[in-house]
């Protein structure tokens, strides 16, 4: 009898640590045809698993299981545990180096290879970075031993190791990967454990780095079309001829077209400065070549660039809950996408962080102030207007634009930022 049923999409990364486990502990799964977006939305599901998220797993006596390193847990056995209390202990703090130091920069890497994703030069530069820091971790806890923890396969093997099959299949070439022959010599020997393979199948290391699918991305995330359909003019009757009046020779001043109702910048001047353009070139262009584009194209009549500082850095907790913070600012105000730029930093650690950045706004006044649904998270932060003749200001601007390592805030180093793009 099967253990339960296992809810996946064919080749996700997540599943296969589960049925590795399910492999090297005897249990079988039931792996049932599945189509997220459609099997995982219906009414039966959502009862079963409410975020409709996969991997999903049923057990055989009906209880329910999320998140795919608790449902890897429980379709294993003790010897994947680990034979003692630390050795468990160990193995649970792999799992979480996986999840939360590789998943994250693996997949800002190797998704716009995929074209699942739109590439960003600086975010994938960071995310190589990262990587570069955990393969030498990984490379120096190896360095006399076979596998992570203990003698033998565990979950701590199977979870870092299905989190880099895509990171040496896409984008660790020979030059990239070479430098880590402890990590490799490891890697090859869980690939080619029966147990692994089975799931894995032949796992090709790349020879040549890919690069950013284009086409791909483009087919997977067509353009809306915004235009709305042509629609024939309605046949109107024709209206009784009005008596013509004398008409008023008196000469009338031109009148000026009126501003669009509800739009806070129709009042200002037109400006020649694209914020789309200089997106573009942020985020696919090195820095010697985007912060010259932004500062021969920036207008300062047109556009203003306040700091930014959260007053209440002393209620932050975690740093990945910092970031949440931000990142619901920045749903909050899309709207402003067209004509509002920001670096936003997170300094300092967990439960001892700080929020600073520049933001680059349409007009003089503060933005956030024109209208109340962008006003939501803005009077949370102390706004100071630079002023870019100012070479102290104008230093702080190009240090966030630069969005180097060495940059601090009140005393914490830069742990990561947020772009609102």
């Amino acid at each position: 009898m099967a253990a339960g049923t296992l809810y996946t999409y064919p080749d996700s990364f997540r599943a296969q640590k589960i049925l590795i486990a399910a492999e090297y502990s005897g249990t079988k799964i039931n792996v049932p045809p599945f189509t997220v977006g459609k099997d995982n939305k219906t009414e039966e599901f959502l009862k079963k698993f409410p975020l409709g998220k996969v991997p999903a797993f049923e057990t055989s006596d009906g209880k329910y299981l999320y998140e795919s390193n608790a449902i890897a847990y429980y379709v294993s056995n003790e010897q994947l545990h680990g034979t003692n209390k630390f050795d468990a202990a160990m193995i649970q703090q792999y799992v979480n180096f996986a999840d939360q130091e590789i998943l994250p920069a693996a997949a800002t890497w190797v998704f716009p290879t995929l074209g699942l994703t739109q590439y960003q030069k600086q975010a994938t530069d960071k995310a190589m970075e990262d990587i570069k820091k955990c393969m030498a971790a990984l490379n120096n806890a190896l360095l006399t031993k076979t596998f992570l923890v203990g003698e033998r396969v565990t979950l701590a093997d199977i979870a870092v190791c299905c989190n880099l099959v895509l990171l040496y299949k896409q984008v660790m070439e020979p030059s990239f990967r070479d430098a880590y022959g402890n990590v490799n010599r490891w890697f090859m020997t869980c690939i080619n454990q029966p147990h692994f393979k089975k799931i894995l199948g032949e796992v090709k290391l790349c020879e040549h780095m890919a690069k950013f699918d284009s086409k791909k991305y483009f087919s997977l995330h067509p353009k809306k079309d915004d235009k709305k359909k042509e629609t024939k003019p309605k046949e109107q009757k024709p209206k009784p001829a009005k008596k013509e009046e004398p008409k008023d020779e008196t000469p009338k001043e031109e009148e000026k077209p009126k501003p669009k109702a509800g739009d806070p910048f129709a009042e200002l001047p037109p400006t020649d400065f694209s914020m789309d353009a200089w997106k573009k070139v942020y985020m696919n262009e090195e820095t010697d070549v985007s912060i010259p584009y932004f500062w021969k194209n920036y207008d300062p009549e047109g556009y203003s660039i306040w700091f930014a500082e959260y007053m209440y850095n002393k209620d932050l907790g975690l740093t990945f809950m910092t970031h949440n913070l931000i990142r619901g600012m920045f749903q909050r105000i899309e709207k402003l996408q067209k004509t509002c730029f920001a670096n936003v930093m997170v300094f300092g650690k967990n439960n001892d962080s700080a929020i600073a950045g520049v933001w680059v706004t349409r007009g003089h006044k503060l933005v956030f102030d024109l209208n109340d649904s962008w006003n939501i998270d803005a009077p949370s932060y102390k706004w100071t207007k630079l002023d870019i003749n100012n070479e102290e200001d104008k230093k702080k601007i190009n240090d966030y634009l630069l969005w180097d390592e060495n940059l601090s805030y009140d005393g914490k180093k830069l742990e990561d930022g947020e772009i609102f793009k």
